[in-house]
């Protein structure tokens, strides 16, 4: 079982980055899949979660208005679109899988089973 998370980079603020995370060994049709994001020296926060139908998503207010996740059960793929980007996103951003199928969408880490390996968003000003 592994997610993989790609999509990172450096840009400059104001710019996009389209994060893509899928999955491998596992199905993702049939869980709440989280985004989250991770600065040095600090807590790893809750970025936005998706329902397993897609119909749900939940977004932190930091990235209201400025972040989109979106999935495509098909190619077992969730994507998280970064917009208006500023440099206090920069962090290590990480997708991950609920610990229960067909769960309601979580905020907190711990219901969280599996996770990818991180890709580095930069942004300067």
């Amino acid at each position: 079982v592994q997610l993989v998370d790609s999509g990172g980079g450096l840009v400059q603020a104001g710019g996009s980055l389209r994060l893509s995370c899928v999955g491998s060994g596992i199905s993702l049709g049939n869980s709440v899949i989280g985004w989250f994001h991770q600065a040095p020296g600090k807590e790893r926060e809750f970025v936005a979660s998706i329902s397993w139908s897609g119909a749900g998503t939940y977004h932190a207010d930091s990235v209201k208005g400025r972040f989109i996740i979106s999935r495509d059960n098909a190619k077992n793929k969730v994507y998280l679109q970064m917009n208006s980007l500023k440099p206090e996103d920069t962090a290590i951003y990480y997708c991950a899988t609920h610990g229960r199928p067909w769960s309601d969408i979580s905020t907190h880490t711990d219901d969280y089973a599996y996770w990818g390996q991180g890709t580095q968003v930069t942004v300067s000003s």
